[in-house]
């Protein structure tokens, strides 16, 4: 976990740009989303990227995964969101296809590939604008993700312990949205 860096928004927004140039129409969106796309947000030094498409996830695997391959990027074996605690949606609902580049020029990024319309696509882009919107909750979860990252170094048994104050979270940014009327963005 590092301090936030006012160049991540900079860096989020080129890359998001250069993805959406390399795999064309076949993507509805590409959107910096996680905590370095938060202003002052303490995050782990990995740029979050999230594209949209109206593929299938296995065609746009097959698609994607070569052009991708050339910008450094190799296919994640993980296939999935997780379902947030209180929602009875079917986990395929969930899926995702997941992209990793290390030691890259803007340094390591993920680029999460969500179907457009799917509530994994819809809720990465509430998550962050209701951090964006709310400046005043940043503090509060970037010293809890610091606390948790000196006790957890495993990055699954972190993410597992993350997981069920995101979901509360999400709570809270689902009636924000319901209150304000946030949509997300257009394409």
């Amino acid at each position: 976990m590092v301090a936030p860096s006012p160049a991540w928004s900079a860096a989020g927004a080129e890359l998001a740009e250069e993805v959406s140039r390399l795999l064309g129409p076949d993507v509805t969106r590409v959107a910096h989303i996680g905590s370095t796309a938060v202003p002052g947000m303490a995050a782990k030094p990995v740029l979050d990227l999230q594209a949209g498409t109206e593929l299938s996830l296995d065609a746009a695997e097959e698609k994607f995964s070569a052009p991708l391959a050339e910008l450094g990027f190799v296919l994640s074996p993980h296939r999935r969101d997780h379902v947030p605690a209180g929602r009875d949606d079917e986990p395929e609902l969930w899926a995702k296809r997941l992209w990793l580049r290390r030691g890259g020029p803007e340094g390591d990024v993920n680029l999460h590939l969500r179907r457009e319309g799917s509530p994994n696509l819809r809720l990465a882009l509430l998550f962050r604008d209701w951090f964006r919107a709310h400046p005043e909750a940043v503090p509060g979860y970037s010293a809890f993700k610091r606390v948790l990252a000196r006790h957890v170094t495993d990055l699954a048994a972190y993410s597992d312990v993350k997981d069920p104050v995101v979901d509360v979270l999400v709570e809270i940014a689902e009636g924000w949205a319901t209150r304000t009327g946030w949509q997300p963005p257009e394409r």
